[in-house]
């Protein structure tokens, strides 16, 4: 009450005394309801409501009086301090990329609708407002080359008319009434809320009637191009390097609950300055979804860890450490440790080097009935010093740490990062934010790999963004897809 009769005393001052106070507050409120309206129906509209952005409307005390039927609020406005809208505002008002071009045209619309920046973008408002800039829209992207073709998706290197640099899309076909794959709803669905620097990163999606087109940041090479390219001998310094950046991504993904569930060389993409991440996300599943059991379908043949061969479909993030070992030893020796054929074989060859498992090195495996129908031969455990003989002493306990039959013993993405065998990176590589490269550091550089003879890294001219020629046989019909994402 109190306040009311402070708010009466004080806004009588500047009203003229042919109307009482409950007559102006009456009119006060009634043009303050109409802003109010007027603000709701732009929304509702699909206006921009980007606003005055950082506006600072200073209230001072009034020296005269406004004239009669015009609000104190409608005088302040007029008279408050306006800026004019920058690419930078812009830009960080809707999360872009500091390299971003927004057209003259979207600013200058912008200045004209001078919207109010008092509450935060609605989903509408910011569709918008993308829309406007030119996401979403296939003219804003140039294609350039044909880079490989699958069953569902055909890959093309591009350019973005909005930031000049390349981008790889991915363009999926869409069959009439099927809509896009499984594949597909679920690599979008989970990269648009992947932000990391060793996990590739979704531009922009793009829909049409016959396709869906995704857009990525564009890499050079796959970790299998990189190993061709250097004659299947690395240097060992550069192992370090790309497994760590390996485990930092995986590590992240998995601190979210989210399954890769296909991990292999193809998978890796590297750009020119040797950063590694993340890519196809379209098996990956992500654990905190109520599911009783997950497919054991999963993960290329020669990286599916036994478990998971044998038959297992309640399984976690281990599945995808077994996978992390089996890369480590590629890049060491240049060559697959287990390249079976068929999944007896890729049992075969594992048992061969690991030793045929007992009660003693994978409790309960003895009573797993495809265990027993295969009837292994008995092999004893080899040393994997003789297979890596390149690896140091902390290299081969990594090693020993991930290729474990006994998923919850296999160590964790987490704790491989500060496994003794990366001590020689230093201690700030654990200090970065997740969206730092570690090559923002000085003394993180590659070196020059043995088998190359040029410098030390080469540019592949066969690059092709990793996609799945698979068929699958359940889709997911497609309905106003971009309009759930953005």
């Amino acid at each position: 009450m109190n306040k009311m009769k402070t708010f009466k005393r004080r806004f009588s001052l500047s009203v003229p005394r042919t109307e009482t106070i409950e007559e102006s507050l009456a009119e006060f409120t009634e043009q303050f309801n109409q802003l109010n309206n007027r603000k709701n129906e732009d929304m509702a509209q699909g206006h921009l409501n980007l606003g005055h952005l950082n506006k600072d409307i200073k209230t001072q005390p009034s020296s005269f009086s406004p004239v009669e039927g015009q609000s104190q609020m409608e005088v302040q406005y007029r008279n408050g301090n306006q800026r004019r809208f920058s690419m930078e505002d812009v830009s960080r008002r809707l999360s872009l990329s500091v390299d971003i071009r927004l057209p003259p045209e979207f600013l200058q619309k912008l200045e004209r609708e001078s919207p109010e920046m008092s509450k935060p973008l609605s989903r509408m408002s910011r569709r918008a407002s993308l829309s406007d800039i030119g996401f979403g829209k296939m003219e804003t992207y140039v294609k350039l080359e044909k880079l490989g073709e699958g069953t569902y998706a055909t890959v093309f290197k591009g350019r973005s008319k909005l930031t000049k640099n390349l981008v790889a899309l991915k363009e999926i076909r869409l069959e009439h009434e099927e809509g896009a794959p499984c594949t597909a709803i679920r690599e979008v669905s989970l990269l648009k809320n992947l932000k990391h620097a060793n996990i590739v990163t979704l531009h922009d999606i793009i829909h049409t009637k016959c396709s869906l087109t995704l857009v990525f940041e564009y890499l050079d090479s796959d970790l299998k191009q990189y190993l061709d390219n250097c004659g299947n001998l690395m240097s060992m310094h550069n192992v370090k390097i790309f497994m760590f950046q390996l485990l930092r991504g995986l590590s992240y993904c998995h601190q979210l609950k989210i399954l890769h569930r296909d991990l292999k060389p193809q998978n890796l993409l590297i750009n020119g300055k040797g950063e590694l991440k993340l890519a196809d996300f379209g098996l990956a599943r992500a654990k905190s979804v109520p599911t009783k059991t997950y497919s054991n379908e999963v993960v290329t043949l020669w990286y599916r860890p036994p478990d998971v061969l044998l038959g297992s479909t309640e399984y976690s993030t281990p599945i995808d450490m077994w996978g992390v070992g089996c890369i480590h030893y590629e890049m060491v020796t240049g060559r697959p440790m287990f390249p079976g054929s068929t999944v007896k074989e890729e049992l075969h060859l594992i048992f061969r080097i690991l030793g045929t498992p007992t009660e003693e090195t994978w409790p309960g495996i003895t009573s797993n009935e495809e265990f027993k129908t295969y009837n292994f031969t008995h092999h004893r455990a080899q040393p994997l010093i003789n297979h890596v003989p390149r690896l140091d002493t902390e290299g081969i306990d990594l090693l020993s740490s991930l290729l474990l039959y006994e998923a919850k013993q296999r160590i964790s993405a987490e704790a491989a990062l500060r496994h003794p065998y990366f001590m020689a990176l230093g201690e700030h590589v654990h200090l970065l934010p997740e969206t730092a490269s570690i090559f923002s550091l000085k003394e993180i550089q590659l070196q020059k790999d043995p088998g190359y003879r040029g410098s030390n890294f080469q540019h592949s001219g066969r690059y092709q963004f990793p996609y799945r020629p698979v068929q699958l046989n359940n889709w997911i019909v497609f309905h106003g897809f971009c309009s759930v994402l953005l």
